[in-house]
C-alpha cells in the first residue's frame, strides 16, 4: 500500500513539475558556471522552491544531478516537502544547514543528514581531497537505501567552501545499471564548474 501511494504521489507531483532541456552554457544562481555536452532536463517542483537545481537524464525517480550555488551562513541546504508530517510535539527535526567553517567531514555530513531527510538509510563509503569548481575541496561517494521502495542507490558528491559560501555538486542514481551507465554523462558537467565572482 505504501508503494502504490507514493507512486500516486510521484505521479501527481509529474503532472505539476516543470521540465526544460538545457544544454550548452548555463549559470547556477548566478554563481557557477558549467557546460553541457549531452542534454539535461532542469526540474522544477512547483510550490517547492529548493535552494538547489536538479536535473535528470531519465527521469526523477531514476536519476538526478544537484548543483548548490553559493549557499550562505546558516541557510539550509534543502526546504521542507509541501505537507511533510511534524511529529508529536509538534517541532520538526531541523534540516541540514550550512554554517561558515565548518569542517570538510561536516560539510559531507550535510549530505548525508540531506538525503536520510526522508527516512532513507544513507551510508558515506568514501570521503577524499578532489578540486570542484578550480577549488580544492571533498569529493564524497555514498549508498542509499531509498525508503519509498527499498531501491538501492549510489551516489558522489563535491563541496568547497570559497569566501565562507559552499559550492557543491551531488549526483544520484540505481546502483545496478543507472548510476554506471550515468556517471560519466554526470562527472563531464560537473568537471567544468567554476565559480564566478
Amino acid at each position: 500500500m505504501k508503494k502504490i501511494l507514493a507512486l500516486l504521489l510521484v505521479s501527481l507531483l509529474a503532472a505539476c513539475t516543470s521540465i526544460v532541456k538545457v544544454e550548452g552554457d548555463q549559470v547556477i544562481n548566478n554563481r557557477m558556471a558549467v557546460k553541457l555536452t549531452d542534454a539535461w532536463n532542469k526540474v522544477d517542483l512547483p510550490g517547492n522552491k529548493q535552494p538547489f537545481d536538479v536535473w535528470t537524464q531519465e527521469g526523477l525517480t531514476i536519476d538526478h544531478l544537484r548543483f548548490w550555488a553559493a549557499v550562505g551562513n546558516n541557510q539550509e541546504m534543502m526546504k521542507r516537502p509541501p505537507g511533510a508530517s511534524v511529529p508529536q510535539g509538534g517541532k520538526a527535526a531541523r534540516l541540514p544547514t550550512y554554517v561558515a567553517g565548518m569542517q570538510p567531514d561536516q560539510l559531507v555530513s550535510l549530505f548525508e543528514n540531506l538525503y536520510a531527510a526522508d527516512g532513507s538509510i544513507v551510508t558515506m563509503n568514501k570521503v577524499e581531497p578532489a578540486v570542484f569548481a578550480g577549488e580544492k575541496g571533498v569529493r564524497f561517494e555514498f549508498s542509499v537505501t531509498r525508503k519509498s521502495d527499498d531501491v538501492q542507490l549510489r551516489g558522489v558528491g563535491w563541496v568547497v567552501v570559497k569566501k565562507s559560501e559552499l559550492f557543491a555538486a551531488t549526483f544520484v542514481a540505481p546502483r545496478m545499471s543507472f548510476f554506471p551507465r550515468l556517471l560519466p554523462k554526470a562527472e563531464s558537467v560537473v568537471k567544468t564548474a567554476l565559480i564566478k565572482g
